[in-house]
């Protein structure tokens, strides 16, 4: 569908996002989710962004297990539902492609190759950490404690470390790269796979016995469901590196690639050029079924970025600086898209974490159109020539492919906000708090009136005539002076933003290429380190030939784990914390983590900073913080001054060696892990049934009662008629207050539940590990401490039964008040159902009873959620609430309900005082309607199934018959 053959000029002025949205819109135009005044709303955006909703229907889902199990669990009871109408079971599938990633479930139960023992203040073993690491002076480093790894607490427990293959530079090749040993994090050696790995998912399986036993069933039975086992890797990293495909080709159509995802991360695939924002359990398991997502047309604010980039600056920098600047710029729940002529400068990582930081700034999404630095990285991963051809000439053919240096291809914004990059200067924070950033062409100035400043958080009142002073000391038979800025401790630590690969391939080829070529040495006595994240950081910079030279500056690989953040630091040379007490001096650490307050590092260490971790390579060169790499060399050699410019790598050079190195790397390494036998996985068994064998004592996974009584035909509607009120509540009720979440209080219901079937408070586990287990969530929905029930008087999560008068848990009231037949209302205040969107927070109401919800006015999404459960959400007319109609909530409420429902229509509420009140019902559509009189979207869906049979399952049914 190309919608450039509307002829209407107005497309190629619409913002690239928008024209995503009414592609997908022209696409799935049916007259019912989709109408063409949806399409002709989206194509009037300039006109009717803030006021028109309109539907949007994304390519696929994507969901990680925790959010996931609620979802398949429905459809594994609908299919039971529609079997017992003797339909075939096998056409419940979703309708939109799904992606399900297990990677919730791992819990890190055995470690061998951690530090685990360094000093702490919590305690531990600080034997090993005695003595600071050997300075190695050969391009590699020895080995500590002999030859075998092994022999120390916290090291690899292999018998024996071959050795590595000298260093002959970068490797030449993705072959060389891959071949690249991993290595032990204690000595740098090759190891075999380390048997921990195994023991943590044997762990896995035996924890999560259960769940996983279901998503291997849903793999084989659901079409339309692609389930990522455990051991590949994270929901995000899966999403980017994997599965996203910018052009998606189904059925003889070819159309661009778009998601929605129950993962916080998932914005970050807008970086790729793919539109895809975060949505809720309940509302990715409608779209699952086929139902578009509703949302206002957005306001797009164009983001400019112009100028060139500091040569300095690193990723961080770029994306820290952009971030604070749309911070400020007021973008809540609008769309950014970056255009202009610096864009091209970013690599697509850097698009990527721009794009991740979207809940920093508050935006729905930031968007990247497709670019050639797009095509080129896609051209390191999986994709195939054929592939990129196809994806470059159909986003050229709708228009969806930028060429950011022709302005004449800019669309029309909302409003444009422009940043220039060569604004954004390298910063370090310091020198005791993270939020005191200083640019690092000010660090000299800035050090000084630290000095000069009262005792506070940025001053140390030092004297104007100690500023001056230099303490001698000897250390390895040689002398050194220490004075005040000196640096002791230098720490390259690749967590949080750091562990972007740019930042520590800068770092790398900052001293690989430069720094040790160049001569340049660091003092012996700093105590330095080298903490990576992950073993892929260690295996990509030993494949990038880098890691010899960090170690003959003196940053060794210490480990994976928090040491020098949390104050893991070796202690200093007995003669250099002497000098440091002998001068009163304000010596310095300097670190690429994200802790640094004053004292944590070393209580001798008064001034820490946070840099990026090649400036933490440079301060540990130059040795002391009191420079200015602009005007005064790093050191000198054979003569020669060498400046921090001489040294630095170019943007270019660097994001070239990560696109050889680590993205080509870690692709081919996914998609191993991807498309391997994995063994673990394997040994899961399950049956090749149409419909799930429930057991009936699992205490995680169990068939919900959404499908019970369900008929062929439509039910006549309900009325409400004498219902109790089950809570009455105040303004702001959020679904933190309404669904389950958190650790299961051992005096709850689910408590109570979960005892009776022999299971003691350690094997409770938490709401969200049984999120398939609806006699769990069930008794959690209300159960908030923080729940405040007008009823009650007091927070908890309390309420009272009317008829009694006792006071019970909510699910309990609840309870009684079903087995006496008596339906349930809940009374409320202003924005009900706030806050962050949980797959429970409709589901719970709906099987406590719950019919009607009646406030003075709802959070819109929770609105929808409630009628996407057959719940009514009723508002006061305007002006009116519970107290100006003097109610109680004691009284008991009917609700009578036309043949013919409309939306928005005025309905009237009676009271057993006589009294009776209007209100609205909140079905902005004919669709709402629809769902409320099927009992909702689940109902709905399952009764077309056994209405149309195979035509429902092919998404062919038209609702005709209502």
């Amino acid at each position: 569908y190309n919608p450039r053959k509307l002829g209407d000029p107005r497309y190629d002025k619409l913002p690239l996002s928008i024209r995503i949205l009414l592609e997908a819109a022209i696409r799935n135009c049916d007259g019912f989710f989709t109408k063409e005044e949806d399409v002709q709303n989206i194509l009037d955006w300039q006109q009717q962004q803030e006021k028109a909703e309109v539907p949007f229907s994304p390519a696929r889902v994507l969901l990680q297990d925790f959010t996931g199990i609620p979802a398949m669990v429905d459809l594994a009871a609908m299919r039971d539902a529609v079997a017992k109408h003797g339909v075939d079971p096998d056409l419940v599938n979703p309708k939109c492609p799904t992606d399900l990633i297990v990677d919730h479930s791992l819990q890190i139960d055995y470690s061998k190759c951690a530090i685990q023992n360094a000093p702490n203040p919590g305690g531990g073993d600080s034997s090993n950490q005695s003595q600071p690491p050997p300075r190695s002076t050969a391009a590699r480093p020895p080995s500590r404690g002999g030859s075998h790894c092994g022999g120390q607490r916290g090291s690899c427990s292999k018998a024996a470390c071959s050795d590595p293959p000298a260093s002959s530079g970068r490797p030449t090749s993705v072959q060389q790269i891959e071949n690249t040993p991993l290595l032990c994090p204690f000595h740098l050696q090759p190891v075999s796979e380390v048997e921990t790995a195994l023991k943590n998912q044997e762990m896995e399986l035996q924890r999560n016995k259960e769940r996983l036993h279901f998503f291997k069933w849903c793999s084989k039975a659901f079409k339309n469901v692609n389930v990522v086992p455990p051991d590949v890797g994270t929901i995000h990293q899966v999403n980017l590196e994997y599965l996203s495909r910018v052009v998606q080709v189904s059925d003889g159509l070819i159309y661009p690639d778009s998601v929605v995802g129950t993962d916080s991360h998932t914005t970050m695939i807008n970086g790729l050029g793919i539109l895809g924002w975060g949505v809720g359990g309940i509302e990715s398991e409608a779209v699952m079924l086929g139902q578009p997502v509703s949302l206002t047309l957005p306001q797009v604010m164009g983001c400019k970025l112009v100028g060139s980039i500091n040569p300095l600056a690193t990723s961080i920098d770029i994306v820290l600086g952009i971030t604070k600047h749309l911070r400020q710029a007021g973008i809540s729940g609008k769309f950014v898209e970056f255009f202009g002529p610096g864009v091209s400068q970013l690599s697509a990582p850097d698009r990527t974490t721009i794009a991740n930081m979207c809940p920093e700034y508050n935006a729905t999404v930031s968007f990247f159109p497709v670019d050639h630095v797009t095509l080129k990285h896609f051209k390191k991963t999986n994709f195939t020539d054929e592939k990129l051809e196809l994806l470059e000439s159909y986003m050229k053919a709708v228009n969806l492919f930028r060429s950011y240096e022709e302005s004449s291809e800019d669309p029309q914004f909302s409003e444009v906000i422009e940043i220039n990059l060569s604004s954004m200067v390298p910063h370090v924070s310091g020198p005791k708090r993270p939020q005191d950033r200083v640019a690092i062409s000010s660090m000299k100035d800035d050090f000084q009136s630290c000095l000069n400043e009262k005792v506070g958080f940025k001053g140390f009142h030092i004297s104007k005539e100690k500023q001056d002073v230099r303490i001698p000391f000897l250390h390895g038979g040689q002398e050194y002076q220490l004075a005040h800025g000196s640096v002791v401790i230098a720490a390259v630590i690749s967590c949080t933003n750091n562990c972007n690969p740019s930042v520590m391939l800068t770092a790398g080829i900052l001293l690989s290429k430069k720094a040790v070529e160049a001569g340049l040495v660091v003092k012996p006595y700093i105590r330095t380190s080298l903490a990576p994240g992950s073993g892929m950081v260690t295996h990509y910079l030993n494949a990038s030939g880098v890691l010899p030279y960090f170690n003959q500056l003196g940053f060794e690989v210490i480990g994976y784990g928090c040491a020098t953040c949390v104050g893991n630091t070796a202690p200093l040379p007995e003669a250099v914390v002497d000098a440091i007490k002998k001068g009163d001096l304000v010596a310095c650490g300097v670190l690429s983590g994200n802790r640094h307050f004053e004292g944590r590092l070393c209580d001798c260490v008064r001034a820490n900073y946070l840099a990026s971790p090649p400036l933490v390579v440079a301060y540990a060169i130059a040795g002391t913080v009191g420079i200015d790499f602009e005007k005064e060399p790093l050191g000198e050699t054979s003569g020669k001054e060498v400046y921090l410019r001489d040294i630095w790598p170019s943007r270019e050079e660097v994001q070239q060696t990560e696109e050889d190195t680590v993205i080509s790397a870690i692709f081919k390494d996914l998609r191993r892990r991807m498309e391997k036998e994995n063994t673990f996985w394997n040994k899961i068994e399950c049956p090749d049934s149409v419909v799930f064998p429930w057991d009936h004592k699992s205490t995680y996974i169990r068939s919900p009662p959404f499908f019970s009584k369900l008929s062929k035909d439509i039910p006549p509607p309900q009325s409400i008629e004498n219902a109790h009120a089950l809570l009455f509540l105040g303004d702001k009720v959020t679904t933190d207050h309404i669904s389950p979440a958190g650790s299961i209080s051992r005096v709850s219901a689910a408590a109570k539940y979960l005892q009776s079937k022999r299971l003691t408070p350690r094997e409770f586990n938490s709401y969200g590990a049984r999120r398939g287990n609806d006699a769990v969530m069930t008794r959690g929905t209300f159960a908030s401490i923080k729940l405040h029930n007008r009823f009650i008087g007091k927070p908890g999560p309390k309420t009272l039964h009317i008829p009694s008068g006792q006071t019970l848990d909510v699910f309990e009231a609840a309870d009684r008040y079903q087995r006496d037949g008596t339906p349930l209302i809940i009374l409320a205040g202003k924005d009900y159902g706030s806050g962050n969107s949980r797959d429970w927070v409709a589901k719970g109401p709906y099987l406590l009873g719950v019919r009607a919800v009646i406030a003075e006015s709802f959070e819109k999404l929770h609105k929808s959620q409630l009628v996407g459960m057959g719940i009514m959400p009723l508002q006061f007319v305007s002006g009116q609430n519970a107290d100006t109609l003097e109610l109680s909530g004691k009284e008991r409420f009917s609700v009578a309900l036309p043949e013919s429902l409309r939306p928005r229509q005025q309905l009237t509420v009676r009271t057993s005082k006589g009294t009776s009140f209007s209100v609205t019902a909140l079905f902005d559509s004919e669709v709402d309607v629809i769902f409320f009189q099927h009992g909702g979207l689940l109902r709905y869906v399952a009764r077309t199934v056994v209405e149309n049979g195979p035509a429902a399952a092919a998404g062919e049914q038209q609702l005709t018959s209502v």
